[in-house]
């Protein structure tokens, strides 16, 4: 722990002037909580001049509003380039009053003047209908971490400072941030980090003791088991504790300079000697009372300390004795000294702000679709399997895909523009090809025989879904691109992360000064109808009806029947902006249906007729055959292949979907057919038979506005799974060949009656599979070896 006490580096004139500046970020935080109009108190506070309803974090706040001012003397000083990132929940009254007071606040919302009627705009609008939220968000300026979703700050931060090496990003962790899951892990990301390439992250672990109502653990442990926690994670902590504002200027000055000294000597040792061992890099641990300087006790009771500040500290104003605790509170930090008659910030206080794109508020990283540069992305037709006959040959989709990105990992890795994220399953989702050209991202112990680790790596692994999923996010915020591949199973594991971001990228795009990022990209792999080795608790499908919640506008799901429409969804993806998409495919090898021209027309349009397998030209279908999902195609053309062995004279019509989206009206997605176009591929009145990857719910859901939508009869996953063979993991769950031609038989009128000898053998055959795998624990040959003809 580094000595911070004795030091004093700030004169009195200087502490004089930050305290002055941390009373205006108060005075407006508390402001915004309270205040409706009235802003500088300038006539007796009434009743009416506060919100009928009081929402917002104090607890937090003024911790958030110490630390932004002392990292603006840093940058004033030492011309540094950082970024802040506040964890904790609803600690934007402290974040947007920073912003205001340094002026980007401001320039980006011109009506929020710097004066008294910009003032009475900032205030009234915090938490008010028409408003802003009451925790970081898009409308934040200089924010790239949504306050409310706590856990991903500090994954947040390394991800924005991977390859960005002049970038430092201040992380402020609340104590109870610090319990979560997420979080816990993210300490780690200090084992991937390049001193030499990278930037660096400093976390700052704000323990103010409690959250909503109880205490939280880092605040209630010995300060030797604190230390020996965070020195165990790999940091060197400077502890800065105390409730004098005075002596806490000094401290925090002092460790400020140490810290930062720090990181400078840890990145000239790297830059300038090539020294790659893994530093102890600085973090600094502040300890101060819960809602620092609001009312000790409020109708008797603790409050400044304690979890009663958490939120709103006085909370009945219509009290006349709680009004004037609140008048009392606010005129504490004699606002009379800190805005001129115009309610302008005193320059000598507006002077501590940094200026231009210094500003913490103003980062252009904080901003990243302003420094994004677009991919340089080779033409998959070169990467094309070939495909003589559509299902004759054989292929691993994912893997023909690793070698795609492998070259997008070549001709993008000089500008350090994208990385590809897995946790711990980048070679067994076939993607291995990638490290052909970078290896894994490691800077913690290395031996010899290990395989494909460096400091240097743009592949990031770490068996944390959550931890992945923080990096990606800050790398792309940060106006970079990547790709992450997980289990389909395990990937619900970041629902809530998935959420915040699209809910992020929907806000952003309301806000006319963000520019859009980079597409968050997932590939889901390992998929349920291949799980069939691993059991029931690594098959689940329902990733895709958890995204399709979002906002039309911002998601999209593909899946791939074979590796060419793979490769060009994957480019697609790539190219987009400001979206979630999410691709589904098999890494097993299956059969290839489309050569590549075909490959490319079908994902242009996102669904299609597959003529080749259908009979019906010229006249109308007596069923339609859908299919979305790699193994849903397979059995799919299979039951047409017995469909014509045994019922020849009848109609079929196969449609291949890769766009699950365009099954959706065209005034409920952009992505969505139009009607008459749904319509004529589908038929208005004729049985629709359609085989889909996930749960059968969801197309449902999807066409539920259509014409034909009541003669939908979908097959998909039915949580019906165990250990057992690939093909039965379909029957088991009706997905299978078999009983997609039983349901023909079913729904086809007048069909049933003629159809009578074919269900017979099709029946036979569900009972000859069943003993077959009991007994030799493997599908049988006709099923192993079945290829469409």
């Amino acid at each position: 722990m580094s000595e911070t006490a004795s030091a004093t580096p700030l004169s009195a004139a200087d502490v004089a002037l930050f305290n002055k500046w941390w009373h205006a970020a108060n005075y407006l935080s508390i402001a915004q909580i309270y205040l409706l109009a009235n802003p500088l108190l300038r006539e007796p506070l009434k009743l009416e001049h506060t919100k009928p309803r009081l929402l917002g974090h104090w607890g937090t706040t003024p911790g958030l509003n110490f630390l932004y001012l002392h990292l603006n003397r840093i940058i004033r000083e030492q011309d540094r380039s950082i970024l802040f990132v506040a964890g904790p929940g609803h600690g934007a009254p402290g974040v947007v009053a920073s912003t205001y007071l340094e002026g980007t606040y401001s320039e980006y919302f011109p009506a929020v003047t710097q004066d008294a009627d910009g003032l009475a705009r900032l205030v009234k609008q915090f938490s008010f209908p028409g408003g802003i939220p009451s925790h970081a968000a898009p409308t934040t300026p200089g924010s790239i971490n949504e306050g409310g979703e706590l856990g991903y700050s500090l994954s947040h931060s390394y991800g924005a400072v991977f390859d960005n090496p002049d970038l430092i990003v201040a992380c402020v962790v609340g104590d109870g941030e610090s319990e979560t899951g997420p979080l816990a892990t993210s300490w780690h990301s200090n084992k991937f980090l390049d001193p030499k390439t990278d930037g660096a992250v400093l976390p700052i672990l704000h323990l103010n003791g409690y959250k909503i109502a109880n205490p939280t653990i880092l605040a209630r442990i010995s300060p030797e088991e604190l230390l020996s926690l965070f020195r165990g994670y790999g940091y060197d902590p400077i502890v800065v504790e105390g409730d004098d504002p005075d002596t806490m200027h000094q401290k925090m000055a002092v460790a400020m300079d140490t810290a930062f000294a720090a990181i400078s000597k840890i990145q000239k040792a790297a830059r300038e000697n090539n020294d790659t061992t893994r530093p102890m890099w600085p973090m600094i641990i502040m300890r101060t009372p819960k809602g620092w300087t609001c009312p000790k006790t409020v109708d008797g009771l603790r409050t400044e300390g304690y979890w009663r500040a958490h939120q709103v500290p006085i909370t009945d104003l219509t009290k006349p004795e709680h009004l004037k605790l609140l008048d009392t509170w606010l005129h504490s930090y004699k606002p009379e000294e800190l805005f001129d008659e115009n309610g302008t910030l005193m320059p000598e206080i507006a002077a501590l702000a940094p200026k231009g794109d210094r500003r913490m508020s103003a980062n252009p990283h904080a901003n990243g679709g302003l420094l994004r540069r677009d991919l340089r992305l080779p033409d998959v037709t070169e990467y094309a399997v070939a495909v003589s006959s559509p299902g004759h040959e054989l292929g691993e989709a994912t893997r023909v895909l690793g070698s795609w990105l492998r070259d997008v990992m070549k001709e993008n890795l000089s500008s350090r523009n994208f990385r590809v994220l897995a946790p711990d399953e980048n070679n067994s989702n076939r993607l291995n090809a990638v490290l052909d050209v970078t290896n894994r991202a490691w800077n913690a112990e290395t031996f010899d025989y290990d395989d494909h680790l460096a400091v240097n790596g743009h592949v990031m692994e770490i068996l944390s879904e959550h931890t992945c999923q923080g990096w990606l996010e800050g790398y792309l915020l940060t106006g970079r691109h990547g790709f992450m591949s997980c289990y389909e199973a395990f990937i619900h594991i970041v629902d809530s992360m998935v959420n915040q971001h699209a809910k992020w990228i929907k806000q952003a795009d309301e806000v006319s000064w963000r520019a859009p990022i980079a597409s968050l990209n997932y590939l889901l792999t390992s998929h349920v109808w291949r799980q069939d080795h691993n059991g029931f608790s690594h098959q689940d499908p329902g990733f895709i009806d958890h995204v399709l919640n979002k906002k039309a506008k911002t998601v999209r799901v593909y899946l791939p029947p074979d590796a060419n429409t793979l490769l060009c969804t994957a480019k697609t993806c790539l190219e987009s902006r400001d979206r979630v998409n999410v691709i589904v495919a098999g890494k097993q090898p299956e059969p290839q249906w489309l050569d590549m021209d075909s490959a490319i027309a079908h994902c242009a349009k996102g669904i299609g007729i597959w003529e080749w397998a259908s009979n019906d030209k010229g006249g109308e279908p007596d069923v339609v055959m859908a299919c979305a999902g790699d193994v849903p195609t397979m059995e799919t053309l299979a039951a047409v292949q017995l469909l014509n062995k045994h019922l020849p004279d009848l109609k079929i019509r196969v449609i291949n979907v890769v766009d699950l989206l365009t099954l959706e009206s065209k005034s409920q997605h952009p992505d969505g057919l139009e009607d008459y176009v749904f319509d004529s591929l589908f038929t208005t009145d004729k049985p629709v038979i359609f085989a889909f990857h996930g749960y059968p719910a969801l197309i449902h859901k999807l066409i539920y506005k259509r014409t034909n939508c009541r003669n939908f009869h979908v097959h998909g996953y039915r949580e019906e799974g165990s250990t057992t063979t690939p093909f039965d993991m379909t029957v088991r769950n009706h997905l299978d060949r078999f009983h997609l031609v039983q349901n023909v038989i079913r729904r086809v009128p007048g069909l049933a009656n003629k159809a009578a000898y074919a269900n017979q053998a099709i029946a036979d055959k569900l009972v000859e599979h069943t003993r077959y795998v009991a007994q030799y624990g493997k599908d049988m040959p006709e099923i192993e070896n079945w290829r469409w003809s």
